[in-house]
């Protein structure tokens, strides 16, 4: 019987092309990501590559020379007209952040009316923002360590623990970086985070509820990731049940996309009965909320200063960078990259949990359940 031949959206295509033009992964792991041939990656990654100078064109057609004399400047102005059009149509609601990105300096359009079409100031186009210093960098990943060890800490308690180590610094300092890193003690206090304006936030669903099955409980959370020059925020969805990572994703900077892109991943792998976040913005905004309700997910969200609340994931991070970053001591984002993978997936399919009878959380999670194996005594 004639096998039937497979059919692949552009959102698919555009999707794995991207990836294979990240350079992240090679072809042959791209594969057996998405399950299709190297070639066809390799195909689809050429037609994106020689296609994106089409995507920014105005849309004229040249037929004649004649021809294009006099229709030139009507074809101008109506290919102006398309890309206002498009432009505002991409500014509704969207981060400033993201408008930004949209303009080129080899556009047709000036900077000026590139910027006025996407709704943000000249200035921060223009602007290059100053880098963390070494002193700074280093200061950071010691304030990483020491809130690893006690969450509790907050900026006073830090600033005197780094004055005891020999670090000349004050609170103000600590209190900028820490607020960079997104840290902040768990105990409750009149500086706690708050979600932005206008974010609906959740009650907490899982107080006092016994987890008893995969996929009953998932949840999500960020952390900040020290690198030898700079450093980055980590994204990852875990499975309460099996502590089993769905997905992950890294981020140079604190907005939201990258946190929907892991819940999106994770999704492809099941669905979870309730979801439960922080009270961060970007787990409290529409973008974020809307893929899980739309799937009719309950949404959960901690109580504000209840580490316990999300007590799963927060383990995961100690393990993380104890096991691995802190070891590591990565020089940059690809090298991260690289190595959070294989990570990760030593995490999932090697590393036994005792929580877990001695088996691996991929073994839980494709099994449905922790299997009780009746030790016998020699």
């Amino acid at each position: 019987m004639k096998c039937k031949r497979r059919q692949f959206s552009d959102k698919f295509k555009a999707k794995v092309a991207v990836e294979a033009i990240k350079g992240m992964k090679t072809l042959a792991e791209l594969s057996t990501v998405f399950k299709i041939h190297p070639n066809q990656i390799s195909a689809w990654k050429r037609q994106l590559l020689s296609n994106a100078p089409e995507l920014f064109s105005s849309g004229k057609k040249r037929q004649s020379k004649s021809e294009d004399e006099i229709t030139a400047p009507l074809y101008e102005e109506i290919g102006r007209l398309k890309m206002d059009i498009k432009w505002l149509e991409k500014k509704l609601s969207l981060p400033v952040s993201t408008r930004r990105s949209w303009v080129k300096s080899d556009s047709i359009y000036s900077i000026r009316r590139q910027c006025k079409l996407a709704g943000v100031p000249r200035s921060g186009i223009y602007y290059k923002p100053v880098s963390e210093t070494d002193e700074n960098l280093l200061l950071m990943r010691l304030i990483d360590e020491q809130y690893m060890r006690h969450p509790e800490f907050g900026y006073p308690r830090i600033t005197d623990w780094l004055r005891d180590q020999g670090y000349c610094t004050n609170r103000k300092r600590v209190a900028r970086l820490m607020q960079r890193m997104g840290l902040q003690a768990i105990t409750p206090g009149p500086h706690t985070s708050k979600p932005a304006p206008g974010h609906k936030v959740y009650p907490y669903l899982l107080r006092n509820v016994k987890i008893e099955r995969v996929n009953q409980a998932w949840s999500t959370d960020i952390t900040y990731i020290p690198m030898k020059h700079g450093f980055m925020y980590l994204s990852a969805v875990i499975d309460w049940y099996s502590r089993y990572v769905l997905s992950w994703e890294l981020s140079n900077s604190l907005d939201s996309l990258f946190c929907i892109a892991a819940l999106e991943q994770a999704l492809e792998q099941g669905t979870p009965e309730i979801f439960n976040t922080d009270q961060g913005s970007q787990f409290t905004s529409d973008a974020f909320t809307r893929v899980l309700l739309d799937k009719q997910i309950a949404l959960s969200m901690d109580g504000r200063g209840r580490a316990l609340d999300n007590v799963f994931i927060e383990r995961l991070w100690w393990t993380l960078k104890y096991e691995n970053v802190y070891p590591k001591a990565y020089s940059d984002g690809h090298s991260l990259y690289r190595g959070l993978d294989a990570y990760f997936s030593y995490y999932n399919c090697e590393r036994k949990h005792s929580a877990l009878d001695k088996q691996t959380p991929a073994e839980v999670f494709m099994n449905g359940t922790v299997k009780k194996e009746v030790h016998k005594e020699s």
